[in-house]
């Protein structure tokens, strides 16, 4: 996905707008395995996927929790960073070789100062992130596995074709056993 299109899907703006975002914006390529964002780091980057497949995770002493999946279009951010330039508490791992677009927090904030079209389109940007995360929330609160794993056939089925269905199963919060009770059940 081109960078005018991800911009647009978070909001449209007017070109002149647009073009100022996109002179500070730049493409980076790295391979399946890189870990793109650590936790406890401040990054200072918000990545786009132009072309590609990530995870976000959290890791406890026995093993990483997926809570996330990322594809093409869609901003790779730690949020913890951008909001309150802290450390994070997420890990981001690439599934696949990505490209990216990335782009300076620091510098969006600058633009965001100079342009209200920018200053709106980086408040759509994360409000458009605090739904997903409620959304994310809800679904872990009120439903069940089957439940989960039926919208996620339904919303995101490339996944089962792109992702180790461990990281799936980690994303569903069930084990790999589960998951395949749950699989064989929908057959």
């Amino acid at each position: 996905m081109n960078i005018d299109e991800i911009i647009k899907n978070i909001c449209p703006i007017p070109e002149t707008s647009k073009n100022s975002l996109k002179e500070y914006i730049t493409e980076v390529s790295f391979q399946k395995g890189f870990i793109l964002i650590e936790s406890d780091k401040v990054i200072p980057y918000i990545y786009f996927l132009k072309k590609g497949i990530v995870r976000a995770y959290a890791s406890t002493e026995n093993n990483d929790i997926t809570f996330w999946f990322g594809m093409e279009g869609e901003p790779v951010v730690s949020m913890k960073s951008y909001v309150d330039e802290k450390p994070g508490y997420e890990s981001i791992e690439l599934l696949e070789d990505c490209d990216f677009y990335v782009l300076e927090t620091e510098k969006l904030k600058k633009l965001f100062n100079e342009d209200i079209h920018i200053a709106n389109w980086g408040r759509k940007f994360a409000e458009r992130e605090l739904v997903k995360t409620e959304e994310l929330i809800i679904s872990r609160q009120y439903k069940t596995a089957l439940e989960r794993y039926k919208d996620l056939l339904k919303e995101k089925p490339y996944l089962l074709q792109r992702v180790q269905l461990g990281h799936i199963a980690s994303y569903l919060g069930i084990t790999q056993v589960s998951l395949s009770r749950i699989r064989a059940e929908i057959k």
